[in-house]
């Protein structure tokens, strides 16, 4: 069934589609092969029985809801988003605005102590300790979920994704997101809290308190990514990967609506590599047939030119092979099997 939303222009549609569910406890072999189809399909999926602890997660949405809870001149202190610290509306440098506040963070442990003491009048020790343990938690996720990936893309070598993140240095960020309640005078008429974009990391993982307000993009009708399970987490994948498997992942179009009834509250973990990790697309899955979509590039040149776009611009048309190379990753890669209409 295709409705109209009340949030959106009258030319905007939504369509109820499920969203792949997958349980990393089942068989390995099977939770590869559903991966690797749901990042083909959609760039986006959810993952139950992964291993983070409930107390973890706990520890650092308190935290987050503690944060967002005190007056403006508090959440100041945590220095201006550029790039790191509290935000609000602004996002980015390019004049995208949206019905959000936010905290972003280095997940470098040393950054993490240092900035925790701006942020944290009261007991930064405290917040510092629930950042560490939750990144190192996620990290480990996320590791896990890029491993599983090669094993089904058929790599050998089944830490080709995952040690571009391991590294300390690696350029992994957590963003703490805050949508509060939409009313009568939201000063935004089509309630958007964060545009539509693609992350450019390499992979994300994101929770949320239970509330709707996400939707990704699928052949471009936006799709409303259910909160149930409470305990899942949402994986998308990012620019860095659908240039690494040579379109044939997808970096998933997505953005988050303000919710009428209730505030709603996202952690966002980015995968990221070194800044001077080269990425080019892994070559056993290239062929004279397939050749590569993307040149090669630093993630620190990616970044750069990421940032200098506005949200919603294609940032990977600036880094093709050649002006015609084609992205369409289900004629490239899997024709037999079309994505859902």
């Amino acid at each position: 069934m295709v409705v109209a939303s009340p949030n959106l222009s009258k030319a905007e549609k939504i369509r109820d589609i499920e969203i792949p569910v997958i349980d990393l406890l089942a068989d390995r072999c099977e939770v590869s092969k559903l991966i690797v189809q749901a990042c083909e399909e959609f760039g986006f999926f959810k993952v139950i029985n992964h291993g983070v602890p409930h107390d973890v997660i706990t520890r650092m949405e308190q935290q987050g809801y503690e944060f967002f809870a005190q007056p403006a001149s508090g959440k100041q202190q945590a220095g201006p988003a550029n790039p790191y610290g509290y935000g609000c509306k602004n996002i980015g440098l390019k004049g995208d605005i949206g019905e959000v506040e936010y905290l972003l963070l280095q997940t470098n442990p040393l950054s993490i102590d240092h900035k925790s003491k701006s942020i944290s009048s009261t007991d930064p020790n405290k917040l510092s300790s629930a950042v560490r343990a939750y990144v190192e938690a996620v990290k480990k996720l996320a590791c896990e979920i890029l491993e599983l990936m090669a094993v089904g893309l058929g790599a050998l070598d089944t830490s080709v994704l995952s040690r571009l993140i391991r590294d300390v240095e690696s350029d992994s960020l957590l963003r703490l997101n805050h949508y509060p309640k939409a009313d009568d005078g939201a000063t935004s008429p089509s309630f958007i809290g964060f545009g539509e974009h693609t992350d450019p990391q390499i992979l994300t993982l994101l929770r949320s308190n239970g509330v709707d307000g996400l939707q990704i993009s699928v052949d471009g009708v936006w799709v409303p990514v259910n909160p149930h399970p409470v305990s899942a987490f949402c994986i998308n994948v990012g620019d860095v990967l659908q240039v690494m498997t040579n379109g044939r992942f997808l970096s998933v179009r997505h953005r988050a609506m303000v919710n009428s009834y209730k505030s709603r509250m996202s952690m966002a973990y980015f995968a990221a590599p070194t800044l001077d990790a080269t990425i080019s697309s892994l070559p056993f899955l290239l062929t004279p047939q397939k050749p590569p979509l993307y040149r090669s590039f630093t993630w620190a040149e990616y970044k750069k030119a990421a940032y200098s776009l506005r949200l919603g611009d294609s940032r990977l048309n600036h880094f093709k092979a050649r002006p015609d190379a084609d992205e369409n990753r289900a004629d490239l890669w899997h024709g037999e099997t079309p994505r859902p209409p």
